[in-house]
């Protein structure tokens, strides 16, 4: 065995603008931070390079000639785990929230600042690497629901729960405080780790998460709404961390 590991291929983005000069400087900017990157201009092009070989993390413009970028994450999210960076217009919030909604992981408004890309890059990759936010490194458990953060697995009753990395980051972080209420400003800070933000972003995610562990998401029993606060996870008797 050699002395010195080989060392790890740079990350693989794929850039999806129909804007040359969006493009240019995006893939510029994530170039010259060590990714490879590649550029797709449209949704369908987009589609077939993903197929080809999977990216390590998509950004993606929202309004795309064609197959817009609503669809093209939900095609994405339909064939596997692929962490989405979306790219917005800024007065958007509705698109934003629905990008949300489809499984993208995080947003970008334009106009925006590469570096600040360059950093929600950083970040999403560091999570989908199994370095989010979590410092417990023992499995979690509340009664079906299972989640480990060293192979960033979560199951419900035996079965892999299909979670966006900040889904999961969210339900990690609320197993490992049974019963602590949490303002969304909180959650913000220490899931997604930004210090402001559009708040809307913490609901959808709750919303999204009830929607996969819940028996009835439209009467939460595990994810509780503490009102003038924010959200509280009830843990059940048997419940508790492996």
């Amino acid at each position: 065995m050699s002395e010195h590991s080989a060392p790890s291929p740079p990350a693989r983005i794929l850039v999806v603008d129909d804007d040359p000069t969006v493009a240019e400087v995006v893939t510029g900017y994530l170039g010259r931070s060590g990714y490879a990157v590649e550029h797709a201009a449209d949704g369908p092009d987009a589609l077939l390079r993903a197929g080809e070989r999977r990216p390590d993390l998509v950004v993606l413009d929202l309004m795309l000639p064609g197959l817009d970028g609503l669809e093209v994450c939900r095609r994405l999210r339909e064939t596997g785990p692929v962490p989405v960076i979306m790219l917005t217009a800024r007065g958007d919030e509705e698109d934003r929230i629905t990008g949300l909604e489809v499984g993208a992981d995080d947003y970008v408004t334009k106009p925006f600042s590469p570096r600040e890309l360059v950093l929600r890059v950083e970040s999403v990759l560091r999570r989908s690497r199994g370095a989010g936010p979590t410092a417990v490194r023992t499995v979690l458990r509340d009664a079906d629901l299972t989640v480990d953060p060293v192979t960033r697995r979560a199951t419900r009753s035996g079965r892999e729960l299909a979670l966006t990395l900040r889904e999961f980051d969210l339900l990690a972080y609320f197993l490992e405080r049974p019963g602590a209420a949490h303002t969304r400003e909180e959650l913000m800070k220490r899931v997604w780790g930004w210090d402001f933000g559009d708040l809307s972003t913490v609901t959808v995610h709750v919303r999204r998460l009830r929607a996969k562990i819940e028996d009835d998401p439209a009467r939460p029993r595990l994810i509780q709404t503490v009102w003038g606060v924010g959200y509280r996870f009830e843990p059940r008797k048997d419940g508790g961390a492996a």
